[in-house]
């Protein structure tokens, strides 16, 4: 099972542990890109972040957050994204992220996860199949 129920969202994000989803692709002046949200513990609070990056169109990137960003503001903390928002519940973080970047409430997954939905999506350009992300 690749997504978390709200559950199981949530009671990641309590126990210290971040979530994320991937958003797709985008383009950035031009350049083919990538974006996604995640939700961080951060304190007594919990970070909303987008991220943007250069699309490697390569499966085997997996660690998202090493991509080199091309949203200006992320340019200083690669692999912390630009902020959106700051809360202190967890269940605000995630309805947040919805409504700030589209996220969707049954596509989450624990950090680290959305690269295979990246990977999805670099095999399904190559013709190797129907993305998952897209299901």
């Amino acid at each position: 099972m690749r997504y978390l129920t709200r559950s199981f969202a949530l009671g990641a994000l309590w126990q210290g542990r971040a979530i994320g989803q991937f958003l797709g692709e985008t383009q950035i002046a031009g350049t083919a890109a990538i974006r996604w949200v995640s939700v961080d513990p951060w304190g007594d609070r919990y970070r909303v972040s987008v991220h943007t990056a250069e699309d490697p169109d390569d499966e085997n990137f997996g660690d998202l957050d090493n991509l080199p960003p091309l949203d200006p503001p992320d340019e200083d903390y690669v692999g912390q994204g630009r902020e959106l928002a700051l809360v202190a519940d967890a269940s605000e973080a995630i309805h947040q992220a919805a409504r700030l970047t589209g996220a969707r409430s049954d596509r989450w997954v624990n950090h680290g996860v959305a690269g295979e939905e990246y990977a999805d999506l670099v095999r399904l350009r190559r013709g190797e199949g129907r993305a998952r992300y897209l299901q």
